[in-house]
């Protein structure tokens, strides 16, 4: 009756005739996200090098005399020729080794700053994306289920409007008016989670529902419309004409059949989550990878920018490899070619 239940694998299988597909499957996404990782590195190194401006001028000051430009460049290899410098970077990152930070923490390790900063980021993207799910689970799945009508489109209308505000527009409107306005949450700082859990969930949440109002509004859209033409398939007609409840229809025969599509378009709006980190963190006072990735495009410190690029693809790749194997998990017809 449902098209994922027709997918799965019948009784009496061996262990290897059942896993096997699904087990070359992932290993197949995984090469392909290390060949990406692979390219991706060599797109920020190359990006970095074309940037005008000298990182050792940018270090030293325009003061710095011709010999020390020269003693900075030999000492953090800057004078190699640039495939040299690549290939030495990238055997560095293998190793978790980025290198030392030019400017923002001069002679300081960028492993050491990234595992500072990469908690805060970690934190708040994650309530983030759970905001962004759970809005939008609520205003796609009310928008579907009560088409056309009054419920549908103030739904509709929020997800319109949360798409088409910035997230650092949002971020803004609030602190003026949760924040300044009410008083109900910090407008500047962080709380790490080892310190007071419930203070670290109070200070995120403002930046984190600022990251997820356009994420949720585009979830929701794809929910919605997902959702309705499940509603209109035939297998669904005839659970309904089989007298079964309307809740347990929902559930197994439209719910679960929306969420491969609904959770490969979460997997791909995860940069944007990212993108918007960078920027929020600034404006809340987070001390994240965002942060450390503005000040050291700022200060021209091309480790720390390669680094915090790096770490936010491989975040990218990781999301985007469990959203598949969910998707997988939820329909195994995705494991066969």
């Amino acid at each position: 009756m449902s098209d994922l239940i027709g997918a799965e694998a019948p009784p009496g299988l061996s262990f290897a005739e059942r896993w096997g597909p699904l087990a070359a499957y992932l290993a197949k996404r995984i090469l392909g996200g290390l060949v990406v990782l692979l390219a991706g590195t060599l797109v920020v190194f190359l990006t970095m090098q074309a940037a005008p401006g000298d990182p050792a001028l940018a270090a030293l000051g325009e003061n710095a005399t011709p010999d020390a430009i020269a003693a900075f460049r030999a000492e953090y290899g800057l004078d190699q020729p640039v495939w040299m410098q690549y290939l030495g970077w990238l055997g560095g990152f293998v190793t978790g080794d980025f290198g030392q930070s030019l400017a923002v923490a001069r002679g300081l390790p960028v492993a050491g700053l990234i595992a500072q900063k990469l908690p805060a980021t970690i934190f708040v993207g994650t309530l983030a994306l759970v905001l962004a799910v759970v809005i939008s689970l609520v205003l796609g799945t009310a928008a579907a289920l009560r088409r056309g009508r009054a419920t549908d489109t103030i739904a509709t209308s929020i997800a319109v409007f949360g798409i088409s505000m910035p997230d650092f527009w949002m971020s803004y409107v609030l602190i003026f008016g949760l924040s300044l306005g009410l008083g109900l949450f910090p407008a500047f700082g962080y709380v790490a989670p080892s310190e007071s859990l419930t203070g670290a969930f109070h200070a995120a949440f403002l930046p984190a529902l600022a990251i997820a109002a356009p994420m949720a509004a585009v979830f929701a859209r794809t929910l919605r419309a997902v959702l309705i033409e499940t509603i209109s398939r035939a297998h669904v007609t005839a659970a309904t004409s089989f007298g079964l409840r309307r809740s347990f229809i929902f559930l197994h025969y439209v719910l679960r059949n929306s969420l491969v599509p609904y959770l490969t378009v979460v997997g791909l709006q995860i940069r944007y989550i990212l993108g918007g980190v960078v920027v929020v963190e600034r404006i809340f006072g987070i001390p994240g990878i965002g942060s450390l990735m503005v000040d050291g495009a700022f200060a021209r410190d091309y480790a720390v920018l390669q680094a915090c690029t790096v770490v936010f693809l491989v975040i990218v790749l990781a999301v985007n490899l469990a959203v598949d194997c969910l998707c997988a998990a939820l329909d195994p017809r995705q494991t066969v070619k």
